[in-house]
């Protein structure tokens, strides 16, 4: 289906959730709308009753279960947002939007043989921004030419229309190449799920951020400095020069050595300030070796003036030696804006004093500008740490099936 066929359709929305039993099929709680080409496909067959989980009618299927869950947060990307209704409609194993006369959700062809089939329905998060939803991975189009995705679209009380954001997808999908994922719009934040295993079930977190990237959200802006991707949004690989620590003498990639556990990218560019630097590198310290694999940070050393490879490189390997630091990576690029290493698609600010980007399976979870380094900040990133893991991810374990 064509993304403008469906972005016209859904002008308006309402949605629900349910346990993982599925939707409720009481007929006196389904809007029983029989008119598909006058009522938009997010409201046909709605249920009146709507809750923060769902099982889709594709589950009771053959194929691999899935469970993709997280949390709906305002635009501060920090406040839980409920009684947000989210919809999603997907393809079968086959990649086929299939229709079943016999499914409560069917959705029959259009005029224009159009359908979101049956494999479709509702959920509204809860108090806490919860929504979980219970569904087989779908295939890919039989052309090939798209990514396994499940669609979603997103209905706040406070607006008077829906909009879409960007696809569930897939990262061990073949068809998910580096320029497709550069081209995404990060609606709401990225929409790239990376699977963990439990009992059989890949489960998939995304955190969604209610207007990110959304033109015209309606939200009343600040003046505000920004430094980096926005939390909900996936990094992009670069490859700094490692100075110090771990991967010395290597230009690794960070994000794609270790994007899995909680990571840290601690920027600072063209106007450094080397008091707080060492305060902030000894805090992460002490918290890297606490944490032992499950948190690696690295320092970017970004400052694009009087610039050399060699000098760069004996200032951080002082730096590591005056600090003690075993677990921390200093890196350097030759500026913020470099496109060589491919930092530049990061979007870090060079002129700020520093940048921490918070993250965990390569989403961003925290960004912050200038953070001082006091001890109340330093508990701000210790909570952030330990209660940024969902229920179902206590013990990770990585899938590529």
């Amino acid at each position: 289906m064509k993304r403008i066929f469906y972005c016209m359709l859904f002008l308006f929305l309402g949605l629900m959730l349910h346990n993982c039993k599925g939707q409720t099929t009481n007929p006196t709680n389904i809007t029983w709308s029989e008119d598909f080409d006058k009522n938009p496909p997010f409201y046909y067959k709605m249920p009146e009753v709507l809750t923060a989980t769902d099982t889709s009618p594709l589950f009771k299927k053959d194929g691999q279960k899935i469970l993709l869950t997280g949390k709906v947060f305002k635009r501060d990307g920090v406040t839980p947002a409920s009684n947000v209704i989210l919809y999603y409609y997907q393809t079968n194993t086959n990649g086929v939007y299939e229709v079943n006369e016999d499914e409560p959700r069917n959705m029959p062809k259009n005029k224009l043989g159009q359908t979101q089939g049956y494999i479709r329905g509702w959920v509204k998060t809860d108090n806490a921004g919860k929504y979980a939803i219970y569904t087989v991975q779908p295939g890919s189009y039989p052309s090939r030419d798209e990514p396994a995705h499940v669609h979603i679209n997103v209905k706040e009380d406070s607006m008077k229309e829906p909009y879409y954001l960007d696809d569930f997808v897939f990262d061990n999908d073949v068809l998910l190449t580096s320029i497709k994922r550069q081209r995404m719009e990060n609606r709401g934040g990225s929409g790239v799920i990376r699977f963990v295993e439990k009992d059989g079930l890949l489960i998939g977190e995304r955190n969604i951020i209610l207007g990110l990237n959304i033109p015209n959200y309606p939200i009343k802006s600040k003046t505000i400095t920004t430094s980096g991707k926005q939390v909900g949004e996936d990094l992009h690989s670069f490859t700094p020069y490692h100075a110090y620590g771990p991967d010395k003498g290597t230009r690794t990639c960070p994000i794609c050595k270790y994007g899995w556990y909680h990571g840290i990218l601690y920027t600072v560019g063209n106007n450094p300030n080397w008091d707080d630097v060492k305060k902030w590198l000894t805090f992460l310290e002490g918290e890297s070796i606490a944490r032992e694999k499950y948190l690696k940070v690295y320092f970017i050393y970004g400052d694009k003036e009087n610039y050399n490879e060699a000098k760069r490189t004996q200032q951080l390997e002082a730096l590591g030696k005056e600090l003690q630091l075993k677990n921390i990576a200093l890196t350097f690029v030759p500026s913020l804006n470099d496109t060589t290493s491919e930092i530049n698609l990061n979007n870090f600010n060079p002129e700020v004093e520093s940048t921490i980007i918070m993250y965990k399976r390569s989403t961003v979870i925290a960004n912050f500008t200038n953070l001082k380094p006091t001890p109340d900040n330093f508990n701000k990133v210790s909570q952030i740490l330990d209660n940024s893991t969902n229920e179902y991810f206590k013990m990770p374990r990585f899938t590529n099936k």
